[in-house]
């Protein structure tokens, strides 16, 4: 394991149960939960209430935590070109929360296009662990441990792109902290 970084994310819902995403402003343009790093000394509750709040302008209310996501950058080969070394692991508590009001209490800092989404019609470019809590969280899971490791490559009979199991993914979600930030 390299660096460990912690980071918060919500799966945010609104009065109709919609989903709030925000789609990354860089590389593929995929669709995240928000959400942001821990600093020092913060512990998870305050720092996501803190993070949805600066990047969607959104006051929540926390119900549960959906699960701890690690997301590992895979083993494997050189250090691409123009990194300094590997990602840090990321461990990312994610939070199932309500939106308080009918709209947003403030303005949110730039970074991300924020967007609504019905459940059943979320976007198809979604980062893998927000794939990955999304599914947990719409199953009415709670008190989640997943580890998003990159798999080798698809098992036999499998779509490429399609995890072999759903606990062994790839991927930053709003929580894909680092991805974004």
């Amino acid at each position: 394991m390299s660096a460990l970084t912690w980071a918060v994310a919500a799966i945010v819902t609104d009065g109709a149960g919609r989903v709030l995403l925000c789609r990354q402003g860089r590389g593929e343009r995929r669709y995240a939960l928000p959400g942001g790093r821990l600093r020092r000394p913060e512990s998870p509750v305050p720092a996501v209430l803190r993070d949805i709040r600066a990047e969607t302008g959104w006051e929540i209310e926390i119900v549960d935590l959906v699960g701890l996501y690690h997301v590992a950058e895979p083993a494997a080969g050189p250090t691409p070109a123009g990194r300094a070394g590997p990602l840090p692991d990321v461990l990312v508590h994610v939070f199932r929360a309500r939106a308080l009001g009918d709209r947003a209490a403030g303005e949110p800092v730039g970074g991300c296009r924020l967007s609504w989404h019905d459940p059943a019609d979320l976007p198809t470019a979604l980062t893998p662990t927000t794939r990955l809590a999304l599914a947990d969280a719409l199953a009415g899971r709670s008190g989640v441990l997943a580890d998003c490791a990159t798999p080798p490559g698809p098992a036999p009979g499998q779509r490429s792109g399609q995890p072999a199991d759903r606990r062994a993914e790839d991927g930053r979600s709003g929580a894909d902290a680092l991805a974004r930030h």
